[in-house]
């Protein structure tokens, strides 16, 4: 190649790079790119948070059970002309509540009874979307998040439900630790084991709500899983192994939500796409590892 074709193949990769930064710079200044950051770093934290407990009581089913569910709430609130975010939050508390009491009520395997209220809750949810006449961009936004559209009022219920949520399970951080790795000896403790289980359910299905309107509900599981599931990877201490989750899913989401704004992708699948290439290479180096040793 002759000097001069490489030269100007070099000054093309360099101005590509510096017009990318200067778009980001630009992109950062913008309010509702502002707010959608602040909303990943809020979500992240507490997908992050509570993730490290769901991957470890096996309640990432239960999760995606809710956060399908949601469809229903906001089905109703486009029907009422209800502001979905409102009719989404209670509506998900108490079907988290309801679906944990069957559990407890039924001798049926918890699989099963998720499975058979995810069906029924999904064929409500269809049935009352086709009785939505006109305009269904809520139910979109709904399905695969637009973490770029959140505004004021959502930024303040996420930070509502990470501080209630952080003062609840730090304060009894002993008694979580145990009632996760152990529940039959926090029963003989004296812990209160039903308590804390339908609080963290509530807690659950209120961070399920928040995330939806970011990451949509088709992927929301994977938002609460994921960051939990590559901090595993990389330490087994439940004191790191919390930590480590917390800041993979900030940063991982700041990130996502960096590269939806300058490639012009959605928001949720990008966050989640961050994630999961995230998990891969934490996965892959760490298998490395092991064959080097």
């Amino acid at each position: 190649m002759p000097v001069s074709m490489s030269f100007f193949n070099e000054c093309q990769i360099v101005w590509l790079a510096i017009a990318n930064s200067h778009d980001l710079v630009e992109l950062l200044k913008l309010p509702f790119m502002q707010r959608a950051i602040a909303g990943a770093a809020l979500m992240g934290i507490l997908g992050g948070m509570l993730g490290s407990f769901v991957t470890l009581r096996q309640l990432s089913f239960f999760s995606h059970a809710v956060g399908h569910a949601a469809l229903v709430g906001v089905a109703l609130g486009v029907l009422l002309q209800i502001n979905p975010t409102w009719m989404l939050l209670p509506f998900t508390l108490v079907f988290g509540v309801i679906v944990l009491y069957f559990i407890d009520k039924t001798d049926l395997a918890s699989d099963s009874v998720l499975s058979i209220v995810l069906s029924g809750a999904l064929a409500i949810g269809l049935i009352l979307t086709s009785l939505i006449k006109g305009y269904r961009g809520n139910l979109m936004t709904v399905l695969f998040g637009d973490i770029l559209a959140i505004d004021a009022t959502d930024l303040i219920l996420t930070l509502l439900v990470l501080v209630g949520g952080s003062i609840f399970l730090l304060s009894t951080l002993r008694q979580q630790i145990l009632l996760t790795l152990n529940p039959d000896v926090a029963q003989v403790q004296g812990i209160p084991v039903q308590l804390y289980r339908y609080a963290f359910v509530v807690l659950l299905s209120l961070a399920v709500a928040v995330a939806i309107k970011a990451v949509g509900v088709l992927l929301v599981n994977a938002f609460l899983v994921i960051p939990a599931s590559t901090a595993k990877l990389m330490s087994h201490h439940f004191s790191h192994f919390l930590v480590m989750s917390v800041i993979v899913g900030s940063i991982s989401s700041i990130v996502g939500i960096i590269v939806s704004g300058i490639f012009d992708f959605a928001s949720g699948p990008s966050i989640v796409l961050v994630q999961f290439l995230l998990f891969v290479a934490i996965f892959i180096w760490f298998k490395l590892r092991l064959k080097a040793a």
